[in-house]
């Protein structure tokens, strides 16, 4: 028996987003590694789907991205709070890494810390990050 069947108490509905939605693009770069971020938005302003589309199609590290993406997306829609999901996410150290194009996010300990740490400036509310 599954832990859902055990405890119905515990699956979520997914919350899906609107056929035609607002969203944000940022083209970035992390050490020579260029991409862009695009942030797909629930009629509030919330996160409800990234994708990430690397210069370098084909490779793996697009490869991982893109299944990164699908996953992140899916739990923003069935209710993974932002704050949590930066939470988890910022500080995952692995290549690439290092200096960014971004002066708000000047180095970056790989391409999830950096969206994490973007999606925390743009979409987390405290008073060191808020900036919408």
């Amino acid at each position: 028996m599954s832990t859902a069947e055990a405890d119905p108490a515990m699956v979520t509905h997914r919350q899906s987003l609107p056929t035609t939605r607002e969203s944000l693009t940022h083209k970035f770069q992390i050490m020579g590694h260029e991409g862009y971020l695009s942030i797909g938005l629930f009629d509030d302003g919330r996160p409800g789907e990234i994708f990430i589309k690397m210069a370098k199609e084909g490779s793996t590290l697009s490869g991982l991205v893109q299944a990164y993406c699908r996953a992140f997306s899916l739990a923003l829609q069935y209710g993974l709070p932002v704050e949590e999901a930066v939470q988890r996410f910022k500080g995952m150290r692995f290549e690439p890494m290092g200096h960014t194009s971004n002066p708000d996010i000047p180095e970056a300990l790989s391409l999830i810390d950096y969206v994490a740490r973007y999606i925390e400036l743009h979409f987390v509310e405290n008073e060191d990050t808020a900036r919408t």
